[in-house]
């Protein structure tokens, strides 16, 4: 460890920020000085779908190690040993909004939503959350800490959410009526990432001019200038000299290949399969990148309403899962659907595990925890009791590879678990109200 400390504590002495300081230190050239084992990162992802489950076909009968995987789970069949499903976690947030908004809304702040004018069903309308989500939280603390620092601290990826801004379509929140937008469009999210690095083509061309100009006067000018030219122009050679060799080797300063998207993929419906595993691959190279630590990834939005035709599916999500289930067509159809859904986090969840950890031992996903929710645990019913949690990889370090059913416990009591195990503890998360017994026990 000493290694680590003695590099950062000379990159911050050179002027270097804290965040750029923590950056650097995962490129190649600067980690491999290191004959010590760099600080485990921790990373976690909160994996968003909508409009409830279906029970039956989701949620394993046998707790413990021996657990099965129902139909909907079967995609996360490679990784049973590095899961847990977490029965019996309930939304118990009260007050203003229907349930779909007070679903999202409230699912990572744990606390009750404004009162608003955003009207939904037969309850009352409401505004945003009274409280930051969880994701932020963590951002925060992460961020606050030079050794966890990153670029970005968090990215909050979406896929096809609506460009309406109103509570069902926000899940991460910076604070109390601070709604954060997701980033649905892979091109936007990759400029974020990448556009500077990209823009460094047209800054090695400037360079090149620069130099052109340099020669051009050096002519017209004292000694003592020419000499000071002369300075100017070596440092822009130098300079020069970097971008070529990254171009050349296409590995910018990011410290890892940039992703290549596929051109002129459009935001609309038939594409969501697509943009779904573009966001997700950008996802596992910002984490290598140690750009961020923390996550969200929004599939749509609450009362979603994808037609999936690529499973043959023409009706709206939403519109089917309100169908009864003595309804065995439209039943069997949302059972594909979520089933899709678990397909994408078992994508997201292989990539992390065939990427080997940065400057580190095992897999990403050995130090990457995926949790995923959301905001209902029926669709039809619009129960919050029983609010899906599959959480996958190693990152938080609890005793994975099981089923657990925890009876009925407020959903808040997750959320600071969540906290501990990422290192900042909380006394209450949320409505303090449901945070009385404190950490779920039985994690670790």
């Amino acid at each position: 460890m000493q290694n680590q400390t003695t590099r950062r504590d000379f990159l911050l002495k050179t002027g270097v920020s804290a965040a750029a300081a923590n950056f650097m230190l995962n490129l190649p050239s600067l980690a491999s000085a290191s004959t010590t084992a760099a600080p485990r990162k921790q990373r976690l992802v909160f994996i968003f779908s909508p409009n409830g489950v279906i029970p039956k076909h989701f949620w394993p009968d046998t707790q413990g190690k021996d657990f099965e995987l129902k139909r909907i789970l079967q995609p996360l069949a490679d990784f049973k040993s590095e899961m847990l499903t977490l029965h019996g976690v309930c939304n118990r947030i009260k007050g203003d909004g229907d349930g779909h908004m007070r679903g999202i809304g409230c699912l990572l702040t744990g606390i009750e939503l404004f009162p608003g004018d955003v009207q939904g069903g037969s309850d009352t309308p409401a505004g945003w959350s009274m409280g930051i989500s969880v994701d932020q939280h963590l951002k925060n603390r992460l961020q606050a800490d030079p050794a966890t620092q990153t670029r970005f601290g968090s990215l909050e990826m979406g896929v096809m959410v609506p460009d309406r801004a109103d509570t069902w379509t926000r899940m991460s929140y910076a604070g109390p009526n601070q709604p954060v937008a997701p980033i649905d469009n892979p091109y936007q999210m990759f400029n974020k990432l990448y556009g500077q690095t990209e823009n460094r083509k047209l800054l090695a061309s400037v360079l090149d001019d620069l130099a052109a100009d340099f020669r051009h006067v050096e002519k017209m000018i004292s000694t003592e200038d020419r000499r000071m030219l002369q300075d100017h122009l070596t440092m822009v050679r130098e300079i020069e000299k970097e971008l070529q060799i990254e171009l050349a080797d296409k590995q910018p300063s990011s410290g890892h290949a940039i992703p290549q998207l596929p051109p002129n993929i459009e935001e609309v419906n038939d594409n969501i399969p697509t943009i779904t595993r573009m966001q997700m691959d950008m996802l596992v190279n910002s984490f290598a990148g140690d750009f961020a630590r923390i996550a969200t990834f929004q599939i749509t939005n609450s009362v979603g309403q994808p037609k999936m035709r690529w499973l043959d599916i023409d009706e709206g999500h939403h519109q089917l899962s309100h169908e009864p289930d003595t309804n065995e067509e439209a039943y069997e159809k949302l059972i594909k659907i979520n089933t899709w859904y678990c397909e994408q986090v078992a994508y997201l969840a292989r990539r992390l595990a065939e990427t080997p950890e940065p400057g580190g031992a095992g897999s990403m996903l050995d130090n990457t925890t995926l949790v995923w929710t959301n905001e209902l645990g029926k669709g039809n019913s619009h129960t919050r009791n029983n609010i899906p949690f599959v959480l996958v990889g190693g990152g938080l370090g609890f005793d994975m590879g099981r089923a657990i059913d925890f009876g009925a416990v407020p959903h808040n009591r997750l959320l600071m678990s969540f906290c501990q195990a990422m290192g900042h503890p909380v006394e209450t998360f949320g409505n303090p109200d449901f945070c009385g017994d404190g950490l779920l026990t039985g994690l670790s």
